[in-house]
């Protein structure tokens, strides 16, 4: 691959991934004089990709969505990586997406080369993922806020919380995060003054409110973790108390943790958790992987009881 093509596909790759961008911006980070860009985005242009420009000192390009784009121009680990994604998207707890995502594949593969065509079927042929078995998101509303995250533009949508209040809110939306088997939108809650998360199986009509926003920096500056932080703080259904064997900083080591720990003595530690499943309480308990004793709820102590007899069952156990 030549400098220049190189660059092509650098440039283009940029123009793929926002609304718009100033001219001088490009030109930084692709390490060459602005009538370079110029000279590039007119390669583009007779290469079929429609960039529009602006003048003036706010000036800039944009890749403008035709319905005659041509194909995208991937490298191999670009190509192997989408292909991977979408095999793998089978299991996401996103609704339609196992079709939509087969369909894609099947059409990405019709135009690989055979050597990554091979990498791909490899792959796929030791491959295998799990059913979602959460609540299913909808793929436009995953859209529609990726889309706002994206352009620093202001989201209005319906809201339902865990307790079945319904409400109407205005935010800044920063990203989104998926965490196992939900998806979570992290914002600024306009009316609230205050960074909140929300469910978005829970959110609906969610659609651009026409006002651009400086982004702020999401505390700790790590959405994920914020997520994480709010779940372990958040009320439940269940709230459990269990005994664990095991050293209070061997836990604590754990990045998403979802409860806390307190040490009990140099091996033992109380580890606390909830949830509004007790299904789900119980698999994150039992994944941690050493011994441990449930105090409380009484409910989980049963749930506990009844999976010993399921698995007992399972292991040729009788009686």
């Amino acid at each position: 691959m030549t400098e220049t093509s190189g660059r092509l596909l650098k440039l283009l790759s940029l123009l793929q991934t926002r609304r718009d961008w100033p001219g001088g911006e490009l030109a930084q980070r692709l390490n060459v004089s602005g009538r370079t860009i110029r000279r590039d985005v007119e390669r583009l242009r007779e290469l079929g990709y429609p960039v529009d420009a602006t003048t003036g000192p706010a000036g800039g390009y944009s890749l403008h969505a035709g319905a005659a784009m041509p194909p995208l121009l991937l490298d191999d680990d670009e190509a192997v990586a989408i292909a991977v994604g979408l095999r793998t998207a089978a299991g996401a707890s996103v609704t339609g997406i196992e079709e939509t995502s087969i369909r894609a594949l099947v059409k990405l593969e019709q135009v690989l080369p055979s050597h990554l065509r091979r990498r791909v079927n490899a792959l796929s042929s030791v491959l295998a993922t799990l059913p979602a078995s959460g609540p299913m998101v909808d793929p436009e509303a995953l859209t529609a806020i990726a889309g706002a995250c994206r352009d620093s533009e202001r989201l209005r949508f319906a809201y339902r919380s865990g307790d079945g209040e319904q409400s109407r809110r205005h935010v800044e939306p920063h990203g989104l995060v998926n965490l196992g088997r939900r998806w979570y939108l992290v914002a600024w809650d306009c009316d609230r003054e205050g960074w909140r998360t929300f469910r978005v199986d829970r959110l609906e009509r969610a659609a651009p409110a026409g006002a651009r926003f400086t982004p702020r920096t999401v505390p700790g500056r790590d959405p994920a973790a914020f997520v994480a932080a709010n779940l372990r703080t958040a009320p439940s259904r269940y709230e459990a108390r269990v005994t664990v064997q095991a050293p209070a900083a061997e836990l604590e080591q754990r990045r998403y943790l979802w409860g806390t720990v307190q040490a009990r003595g140099n091996d033992t530690c109380e580890y606390r958790t909830s949830d509004d499943s007790l299904d789900w309480l119980a698999m994150r308990i039992g994944m941690l992987g050493v011994e441990f004793e449930v105090h409380e709820p009484p409910e989980l102590v049963e749930r506990f009881g009844q999976l010993a007899d399921r698995f007992g069952r399972a292991a040729g156990r009788r009686g």
